[in-house]
C-alpha cells in the first residue's frame, strides 16, 4: 500500500448501528466498492504489466461519473508509470494535467498539495534520476498555472522555491535569475499582511540568491545580498535557511581574509545546520576549524558545547589532528597530516584553496621561532628545516622584515639572513632614554608651571633657585648630577 493511499483508508466496522440505506445509497456505495477494488487490481499489475495497468487506470477514470479520489488516485500512478516505468514523459504531462483538475473539490488541499508534491520530486530526478529540464520546466509550469486558477498562492510559492532549488542544482544559472525575480515579485504583492510568512519567504530567496553568486563568483552581488539578509527582523526561517546564508557569508569573509569574521558566520552556520539535522553540518565545521587556524587563536574550537560531540567523528578526525598540530608549530606533522587525508581535507576545493595560507602561516610561526637564538643563518640552513625551497624561505623572511616582525637583512650574495640584535638592543636603550627624557620634560614643566604662579623666585629656570634647584641642574653638567 502507498503511504498517499492510507490516507484514504476506512476503518471496517462489523458492528450495526441500525441505519437504513435507501436504494441509491446501496447503489453509489456498491459502485464505489467495484472501483475501489478495480484501481488496487491495477495497482497489482504495475510492475509486471504496467501497459494494462495503465489501461485498467484509464477506466477507473472513465467509470467515474463524478471527479473523486480513486480517479484522482488512478491518474497519479498513471503519471508515475508513464514518467518512470515507461518512460514517456509528453504522456506522463497530460496525466498530470488532468490530475490538476481534481485539486479543486475532488480531494482535500492536504492531499493535493502532498500528491503533487511528490510528483514533482519524481519529475526532478529526487527519485528518478536525470530528466529532460525542458520537460522539467513544463511539468512545472502547468503545476503553477493550476495554482494561479486556483488562487492557491501558499503553495505557488513553495513550488517556485522547489524548482529554484532545482535549478541550482542543476547550475541552470539563467533559469534561476529568472525565477528568483518572479519570487521577489510574488512575495512583495503576497505578503504585505503578514510580515512574518514575507520576511519568512524573504530569506528562503536570499539563500537562493547567495548560493547562485557564490557558486558564480559574482561577490559584488553576494555581499549585498548578505547586507540585505541582515537586515530581516520578522521572520521565523527554518535553521537550515540561515545555515545557507551563514555559510556564503562565512565564505565571503575568507575571500576577503576576514578570518574573525569568516569564524564567526562559520560557527552560526554549523550551530544552524546542527539544529535542523543536516549533514552539512560536518563539512561547515571543517570549514570554522579552518578560520579559526588562520586567525591564528590559541582557543581550541572543539572545545565549545556546540562542537565538542563531533571532535572524533571520522570527517573531523583529521581536522582536529591538524588543529593540534597547528597549535604546537609543528609543520612536518600538519604537511603529513594533509597527505595522509586528502579525501577529507583537500578534496573539499575551498578547504583546498587555503591550505596554502594556512601552511604559510605556521611555517611563518615556526620560522619566527626558529631564528630567536641566532645572528646569522644560511637560508639552506632555514629551507631544510621548514622542507621547502630556499626560494620560499627567503619570501617568508623579506614578509616578516616588512612586517616589522624580524629585524635584519637577507644577504643575497652569501644567501644569509643577518640579524641585527645589536641594533635592536641599541633602540631598546634609546627608546627607554626617551621615555626618561620625555619623563623629565613633564617635571620640568609642573615645576615651571609652580613658579609661575606666585613662587619665590619669578617665572623662568632662573625661579628654580627659589626651589634650592641652581639652573646649572637643567643644563650641561648640571643635568649629570639631576
Amino acid at each position: 500500500m502507498d503511504d498517499d493511499d492510507a490516507d484514504y483508508m476506512q476503518g471496517s466496522d462489523d458492528e450495526d448501528y441500525g441505519f437504513e440505506y435507501d436504494e441509491d445509497e446501496e447503489a453509489n456505495e456498491s459502485g464505489s466498492v467495484d472501483i475501489e477494488n478495480m484501481y488496487y487490481q491495477a495497482k497489482s499489475k504495475k510492475e509486471d504489466h504496467p501497459e494494462q495497468a495503465l489501461k485498467d487506470f484509464r477506466a477507473i477514470v472513465e467509470q467515474e461519473e463524478e471527479k473523486g479520489d480513486w480517479g484522482f488516485k488512478a491518474l497519479k500512478q498513471s503519471t508515475k508509470l508513464l514518467y518512470l516505468t515507461l518512460h514517456r514523459p509528453a504522456d506522463a504531462l497530460k496525466t498530470y494535467t488532468e490530475l490538476l483538475t481534481y485539486t479543486k473539490s475532488a480531494v482535500t488541499r492536504n492531499y493535493s498539495e502532498k500528491s503533487i508534491n511528490g510528483i514533482l520530486d519524481y519529475v526532478g530526478g529526487g527519485k528518478g534520476g536525470n530528466v529532460d529540464v525542458d520537460v522539467l520546466e513544463r511539468f512545472y509550469q502547468v503545476t503553477k498555472d493550476a495554482l494561479v486558477e486556483a488562487k492557491n498562492d501558499r503553495l505557488s510559492v513553495k513550488t517556485n522555491l522547489k524548482l529554484a532549488k532545482l535549478w541550482l542544482d542543476r547550475k541552470e544559472y539563467g533559469r534561476l535569475s529568472r525565477l528568483i525575480r518572479e519570487l521577489y515579485d510574488s512575495t512583495n504583492k503576497n505578503g504585505e499582511d503578514d510580515q512574518s510568512q514575507r520576511g519568512t519567504q524573504l530569506l528562503e530567496i536570499y539563500a537562493l540568491e547567495i548560493q547562485m553568486h557564490n557558486e558564480t563568483r559574482n561577490f559584488k552581488k553576494l555581499k549585498e545580498i548578505y547586507n540585505a539578509s541582515n537586515s530581516v527582523r520578522s521572520a521565523i526561517p527554518h535553521p537550515r535557511i540561515m545555515g545557507v546564508i551563514k555559510e556564503c557569508g562565512g565564505k565571503m569573509w575568507m575571500g576577503e581574509r576576514q578570518w574573525n569574521r569568516a569564524s564567526e558566520d562559520f560557527f552560526e552556520s554549523f550551530r544552524n545546520y546542527d539544529e535542523a539535522g543536516s549533514p552539512q553540518r560536518i563539512q561547515v565545521l571543517k570549514y570554522l576549524v579552518l578560520a579559526n587556524m588562520l586567525t591564528g587563536s590559541e582557543v581550541n574550537p572543539f572545545d565549545s558545547q556546540e562542537t565538542k560531540p563531533y571532535k572524533n567523528d571520522s570527517q573531523i578526525k583529521a581536522m582536529t589532528d591538524l588543529v593540534d598540530a597547528y597549535q604546537r608549530r609543528e609543520v612536518f606533522a600538519a604537511e603529513k597530516i594533509i597527505g595522509d587525508n586528502r579525501s577529507t581535507i583537500m578534496d573539499d576545493a575551498f578547504i583546498a584553496a587555503y591550505i596554502g595560507e594556512l601552511l604559510r602561516s605556521l611555517r611563518t610561526q615556526y620560522l619566527i621561532d626558529l631564528i630567536k637564538p641566532y645572528t646569522r643563518l644560511e637560508l639552506s640552513f632555514l629551507a631544510k628545516q621548514l622542507n621547502v625551497k630556499i626560494q620560499e624561505v627567503e619570501e617568508l623572511l623579506i614578509g616578516l622584515i616588512l612586517e616589522g616582525k624580524v629585524e635584519g637583512r637577507i644577504d643575497q650574495v652569501g644567501m644569509r639572513l643577518e640579524l641585527d640584535r645589536k641594533q635592536t638592543l641599541e633602540k631598546r636603550r634609546y627608546a627607554a632614554l626617551e621615555k626618561w627624557t620625555e619623563a623629565l620634560d613633564g617635571v620640568h614643566s609642573a615645576i615651571i608651571g609652580k613658579s609661575g604662579t606666585g613662587v619665590r623666585g619669578g617665572p623662568g629656570v632662573e625661579g628654580m633657585g627659589g626651589l634650592g634647584l641652581p639652573p646649572e641642574a637643567f643644563v650641561g653638567g648640571g643635568a649629570d648630577r639631576w
